[in-house]
């Protein structure tokens, strides 16, 4: 999930292999993602909103993976 504390990561990251911040999300945290891109905060929002609501009200002991497809590839 992209947050300051990614952020930060991804920018130290950058310097230590010489390559660009959008490299290193593209070339290492999203090589195995189907999804290419970071969730956002809004999107686990949107997940917890949902998990909060009576639409969800018969979901129990069970988990929501917020991945991008990670999990998958």
């Amino acid at each position: 999930m992209r947050t300051p504390l990614v952020e930060r990561q991804l920018a130290d990251q950058a310097e230590v292999h010489g390559l660009s911040t959008d490299q290193v999300v593209s070339d290492v945290l999203l090589a195995r993602s189907a999804v290419k891109r970071l969730i956002e905060r809004d999107e686990v929002a949107g997940a917890v909103g949902f998990l909060c609501s009576p639409e969800a009200t018969s979901i129990s002991g069970t988990e929501l993976t917020l991945d991008g497809g990670w999990s998958v590839s």
